[in-house]
């Protein structure tokens, strides 16, 4: 018998940066296209069809809370979807997200109200919320891990940035086609206008599934599960939570940036409208407008983190749009449209997209490949959890029963801001490293402590004197 030659192994994929930057765009846009189209339906009209009150308050109040139940669900999904993504790869839950997220918010365009069903109504509501809110926290964490594996070493901020450069359109997208629907006469708002917004959210799924489904995980993700290593003996789960605890902390504080984002997009509308007075189609705008101005700033604020590294770019996001948040909210007050809107683009499109931009490559050099989505994931959506479920409660709480105490809500903003570019200042800067060398000074460390772990677990003590690499 001769001995026949090995089959060779397949070539690693290529990188691709662009397909990939796409395909987390577009998921993306589906992400915060179906949050805002919620959050703007919440302050305006959903409050009268599902939460009805005599007191007009109260009504906002607990469809103010139903904008966070899909945030605070996110963590539970996180522990599911992340190892998911590390496990079976990146597009494989991409994929299933996609339709998750894009079924849920066409079913809250059928539901029934409350009129019509009583309480079943606002169960149904908060069911749906729930589908999006889990599924949100998967998509996120493997599109961003998708594109930074994908992308040239010197562009990784640029390329995982297109990810929020997506959350921003979806968000602009959203109060551009519910505007059309606030001007309807408020009979027919109320009876159908408003169930048109989450039906088109269709149109991305179809657009999103033809861009995804020829993608190709990346190269660092085929390789990683080609090679034998001591973490195939544990779950990624296990190792994030044994040797990533500091980092998935630090990720959580810094992702309570999202303070800013969700009191602009979802509280201040209910002020605004609710509080002051001010025209729906109006207020609707300033959005709209500070959305364009960040599809503008996010691709030059991620050029900048690449050139001068992630931590002083996205600090100086946290604290700025933390302190323009008092001149926008004074402004809202006066009813002074034009400051209005010139201090809603300079806060939310402005300053917060330094943060913005920066945030996918600076959290997810947290982590290396074979755990990144996993600490991603649970680390963003603690974060965002906290921040998209309570802040919409606290500000309209610090408001007043009466809406009339906007500096409280201000003050609270900005106090988030400080405290979370001090936590930034914490991290290592890796925004001139390579992935690789990013991935070996987590990985050595990350195996080191392993095999320390296991020896001690099966030997009864550890016999191996093992060099464990200083974190990075």
């Amino acid at each position: 018998m001769s001995d026949s030659p090995a089959p060779a192994e397949a070539p690693l994929p290529q990188k691709s940066p662009r397909r990939a930057a796409l395909a987390s765009w577009i998921g993306s846009a589906l992400e915060y296209y179906d949050f805002a189209v919620y959050g703007t339906a919440a302050a305006i009209v959903l409050n009268r069809i599902f939460f009805p009150e005599d007191d007009a308050a109260a009504g906002i109040l607990k469809s103010m809370g139903v904008v966070g139940v899909a945030y605070v669900v996110r963590p539970f999904g996180a522990l599911i979807l992340g190892p998911l993504s590390d496990r079976l790869g990146r597009k494989f839950v991409l994929m299933m997200t996609l339709f998750l997220i894009g079924g849920a918010t066409f079913a809250i365009g059928c539901l029934p109200t409350y009129e019509q069903v009583g309480v079943l109504a606002p169960i149904l509501m908060i069911v749906c919320r729930v589908v999006q809110g889990i599924s949100a926290s998967g998509e996120q964490a493997s599109a961003i891990s998708m594109s930074l594996e994908h992308s040239h070493d010197r562009r990784r901020s640029l390329t995982t940035s297109w990810t929020l450069q997506g959350t921003q359109f979806g968000s602009l997208l959203a109060t551009a086609v519910f505007i059309p629907f606030a001007a309807l006469p408020e009979e027919q708002l109320l009876s159908w206008g408003w169930r048109v917004p989450f039906w088109l959210s269709a149109v991305v799924v179809v657009a999103a599934y033809i861009i995804r489904r020829k993608l190709e995980e990346p190269p660092a993700f085929e390789k990683q599960g080609r090679e034998e290593s001591v973490l195939d003996r544990s779950t990624p789960l296990g190792i994030t939570f044994r040797y990533h605890k500091a980092a998935i902390l630090r990720v959580a504080a810094c992702a309570l940036v999202n303070t800013i984002n969700v009191a602009f997009t979802v509280w201040a509308i209910s002020y605004a409208t609710n509080g002051v007075g001010i025209e729906r189609s109006t207020m609707l705008l300033v959005p709209v407008v500070s959305n364009t101005v960040g599809l503008l700033a996010i691709p030059l604020a991620a050029v900048l983190s690449d050139r001068i590294g992630r931590k002083p770019v996205f600090m100086a996001g946290a604290v700025l749009s933390g302190l323009t948040m008092f001149p926008f909210l004074w402004a809202v007050t006066e009813q002074n449209i034009p400051l209005l809107f010139v201090f809603g683009a300079l806060m939310h499109g402005g300053f917060y997209s330094l943060a913005n931009a920066t945030w996918p490559a600076f959290y997810a050099e947290m982590f290396p490949t074979p755990v990144r989505s996993t600490g991603l994931a649970l680390g963003t959506q603690v974060g965002f959890a906290v921040s998209g479920g309570f802040v919409p409660v606290i500000a309209a709480s610090l408001n007043g029963p009466d809406m009339g105490n906007w500096i409280a809500p201000a003050v609270f903003v900005l106090l988030v801001g400080v405290g979370v570019a001090i936590v930034a200042a914490t991290a290592k800067e890796t925004a001139q490293r390579s992935l690789e060398s990013i991935d070996s000074l987590h990985m050595g460390r990350t195996e080191a402590l392993e095999i320390v772990r296991l020896e001690k677990r099966e030997g009864g003590g550890a016999t191996t004197t093992v060099k464990v690499p200083e974190e990075s």
